[in-house]
């Protein structure tokens, strides 16, 4: 595995971390605790020390399943980080609750969930310009920084984008951006990552792979099942993506390497990028994410 340091925050991030939404139901099928415990021993023993997760994959489900694993295992060795703004009602629906009031509540169910004293990486979770830029909500969560609940804020930006975010992060206290960057999805190159660099803010990179797109396993006019999230993409668009993930394959993905593993290691090749967060369904998906670290320079 190798290590780098998430932006200003001092955190010695893994390159490869485990995403967890899937812990929350979403991904077509429930986890039980003995799954995750499995997903999270294969991550610990190659080397991965990063969990993201949020307060909505579930109704604090995803966190509860990480923290009866952290209360079974040493703390110390995991860098924690989890998001807020949203309740879980049901599959794909959330109630957001952005308020400094309502942030304070979810803040201490995430702690209850999670069985840490304190969070990691606290990041304000997919809202509009307008809810991110409320003074309260960040003064509260200063205070919470200094009374030793979270170590570090950020901010996890709504996948259509938002510049002023990226732009309005440091001023607020955050020092690192979780983004949706992957090789269908170059934007953040222009939209994010020059106030990343300018600011020192650490990039953590979600849907590396696509929704699963850049592992190569499907093909034009695929069918997800209703209870997959990828089941309420937009056809057309899903069969533009597939094309281009085949022209990919033809053009760009080296012979003989597994076009997950080249899509991790695209991403980081971007100094800009801290850590990739894909998701996994079971330990032998940890170990191939893994892997594409050796395809990663120091």
């Amino acid at each position: 595995m190798r290590y780098r340091i998430l932006g200003s925050t001092g955190l010695r991030v893994s390159v490869i971390g485990v995403g967890t939404w899937q812990f929350g139901g979403e991904w077509g099928r429930t986890f039980s605790q003995a799954e995750a415990d499995a997903i999270l021993d294969k991550a610990a023993e190659l080397g991965i020390n990063l969990i993201d997760t949020a307060e909505c994959y579930g109704d604090h489900l995803s966190e509860g399943l990480i923290g009866d694993y952290l209360s079974r295992h040493d703390r110390s060795k995991w860098i924690v980080a989890t998001k807020f703004g949203h309740r879980f009602n049901k599959f794909l629906d959330r109630t957001e609750g952005f308020t400094a009031a309502d942030v304070r509540k979810q803040l201490e169910a995430s702690l209850r969930a999670l069985r840490v004293e304190t969070i990691d990486l606290y990041q304000f979770h997919s809202g509009s310009d307008s809810q991110l830029l409320n003074e309260d909500l960040w003064a509260m969560l200063l205070e919470q920084k200094g009374a030793g609940k979270v170590r570090h804020l950020g901010i996890s930006i709504l996948g259509k984008g938002s510049e002023a975010q990226a732009r309005e992060a440091q001023r607020l206290g955050a020092e690192a951006l979780q983004v949706i960057y992957n090789r269908l999805d170059r934007r953040p190159e222009q939209l994010y990552f020059p106030h990343a660099q300018q600011h020192k803010l650490g990039i953590l990179a979600r849907v590396p792979l696509a929704s699963g797109f850049l592992t190569g396993k499907y093909r034009p006019g695929v069918a997800f099942p209703a209870n997959d999230w990828r089941s309420t993409f937009e056809s057309e668009k899903t069969r533009k993506d597939l094309a281009e993930v085949e022209r990919i394959r033809q053009t760009e993905l080296p012979a003989g390497m597994p076009m997950a593993q080249w899509a991790l290691a695209w991403c980081l090749k971007n100094p800009a990028v801290s850590t990739v967060i894909p998701g996994c369904k079971d330990p032998a998906q940890v170990a191939s994410n893994a892997a594409a670290a050796e395809l990663v320079e120091g």
